[in-house]
């Protein structure tokens, strides 16, 4: 079959955090000139696009999601120059860029923000997020008793002024939120969006989509009231619908991150003239096991085929704990308020699992995230508590670990001070990061970073079709697309014998000795 013209529907996009990925000044930070002398390395990995996480200026109270201004690159990063010599050059290899925004809020530092604490109670700068008077006999109290949305965390979201005024942030108080039905807002958002397509990116990705539109009124939330005053209100298709104009006219492609519940609303933002692809969130967080697995690839092909959206698969990303270690806990799920320090793993269990999960997402119908790392089996790092910068820890009160775990630096040369990172570090990396090194694993086929390039390279066979079940013994998923290839993974607790096919295309493991399948290992198989 010839390839779709729409690229984004069957794409492999790796996901970059720009901080953790490469040092290329030694100040052990991140940089783009560290991505940017990598770029063959992600060329040989065989990906189709890049996705950074936020790179704008911002004083990185929420690692980059406070974003200052739009239009500058964070000096730590670089500068536009950079960036935009970034994405020519990773276009010249073949591999498009997807920049990430944060519409829902910005920086407390960001010109806006700041004119508005300098105007004063009922100025027309304080329009632009939401500012109220308190409730009580002296407005001491916050306007509403909505929930932070950092999970576990006490805190309100409403910071009062000296002046007397509340304003509302459902993050950190660093990151203030603004007011969409301020035609301003949608007005500059419009303009930075094609900022960045000017430059040359291929798309963006929406970080918190659904957030953005807040019932005028604040009402509380208690008690439930329907519409809900702050998630998934019906003004915010008005808003992407705008935004598709702008990237259709520019060929560009958008990435909701949207976390709903009920599937019919949540394909309300994937119909033809708003989105095209959203985050997959019930299969990066569904346990290690076949039933709940079939269930949620069959959900998720089922809620994008009415408005005939692609689903999008990840295992894992910068806020989930990774791939290796989740697979190897007796809970291989994943759940934001469950997660808690001291949690025992089975690497050896979890990169196994890892590795025959990894040939699952990829036969799957759709596109595939790769978050970095992932291609070379990372595990969750402990930190340090006194090194842990992440907010949420700080907000749950000290009882959250969480999200630096899978941020730390990434291990280019195993003989290399900091594991060929750059300078120090700004997170620490384990002791024995050097054994997970890109220059190791390149030359050692059977190493995970030799199976996630042979897995892309090879991925191709399964064509454009849709997805096929095929009776299995019960514990094990198998399926066929386009009738070229079969996927089949084995998650009982005993080797199986492998259906009929012509040849073994890619396996997760070794077959045993019978030339069985294995317990958590997975096979492409020519049919």
């Amino acid at each position: 079959m010839g390839q779709p013209t729409e690229w984004w529907r069957s794409a492999v996009i790796y996901q970059v955090y720009v901080r953790s990925f490469a040092d290329g000044d030694g100040d052990g930070t991140g940089d783009l000139a560290g991505v940017r002398a990598r770029l063959s390395y992600l060329a040989e990995l065989g990906v189709d696009a890049l996705w950074f996480n936020p790179w704008y200026l911002s004083p990185m109270k929420d690692g980059g999601y406070d974003v200052a201004d739009y239009r500058a690159i964070d000096p730590a990063f670089g500068t536009l120059a950079e960036a935009e010599k970034l994405i020519a050059e990773a276009r010249e290899l073949g591999i498009r860029t997807i920049v990430d925004i944060v519409p829902n809020h910005v920086s407390d530092q960001h010109p806006w923000f700041q004119a508005a604490l300098h105007a004063g109670p009922g100025s027309p700068e304080r329009e632009l997020f939401h500012f109220r008077r308190g409730r009580g006999k002296h407005g001491e109290l916050p306007p509403n008793d909505w929930p932070s949305q950092f999970v576990g965390s006490a805190e309100p979201v409403w910071t009062r002024l000296p002046d007397g005024d509340w304003y509302l942030h459902l993050f950190t108080p660093e990151q203030p939120d603004l007011n969409w039905a301020h035609p301003a807002v949608r007005r500059e958002h419009e303009d930075i969006l094609r900022f960045w397509f000017e430059r040359g990116v291929a798309g963006v990705r929406i970080d918190s989509a659904a957030l953005l539109a807040k019932d005028p009124a604040l009402p509380d939330l208690a008690g439930g009231p329907d519409p809900h005053p702050f998630v998934d209100r019906d003004e915010l298709h008005d808003i992407y619908r705008a935004w598709r104009a702008i990237a259709d006219e520019y060929d560009g492609v958008f990435v909701g991150e949207v976390w709903l519940p009920d599937t019919e609303r949540f394909a309300r933002y994937l119909r033809p003239d708003e989105l095209h692809t959203a985050f997959n969130f019930s299969f990066l967080s569904c346990p290690w096991d076949t039933g709940r697995l079939r269930t949620s690839i069959d959900t998720t092909l089922a809620e994008h085929t009415p408005v005939g959206a692609p689903a999008t698969w990840v295992l894992c990303n910068h806020d989930i704990t990774r791939t290796v270690t989740r697979y190897g806990r007796t809970d291989t799920g994943f759940d934001f308020a469950a997660k808690a320090f001291g949690t025992p793993t089975d690497l050896a269990l979890g990169t196994r699992r890892a590795r025959a999960a990894a040939l699952l997402s990829l036969a799957l119908p759709g596109a595939v995230y790769v978050y970095q790392g992932e291609e070379l089996g990372l595990p969750e790092a402990d930190i340090p508590r006194d090194r842990i910068e992440d907010p949420m820890h700080v907000r749950s009160g000290g009882t959250d670990p969480g999200r630096d775990g899978c941020r730390v630096p990434l291990p280019w040369a195993a003989g290399a001070p900091h594991a060929g990172f750059g300078g120090e570090p700004w997170l620490p990396q384990p002791a024995d990061w050097a054994s997970y090194a890109v220059d190791r694993q390149a030359v050692d086929p059977r190493s995970m970073l030799g199976l996630y390039r042979e897995a892309i390279r090879l991925r191709p066979v399964f064509g454009h079709g849709p997805l096929t079940w095929l009776p299995a013994p019960e514990g094990v998923l198998a399926f066929a697309r386009a009738g070229a290839a079969l996927c089949v993974v084995n998650l009982a607790d005993t080797a199986v014998d492998l259906p009929e096919h012509t040849a073994l295309l890619l396996a997760s493991g070794p077959l045993d000795e019978a030339g069985r399948l294995p317990e958590d290992t997975a096979v492409w198989l020519r049919s």
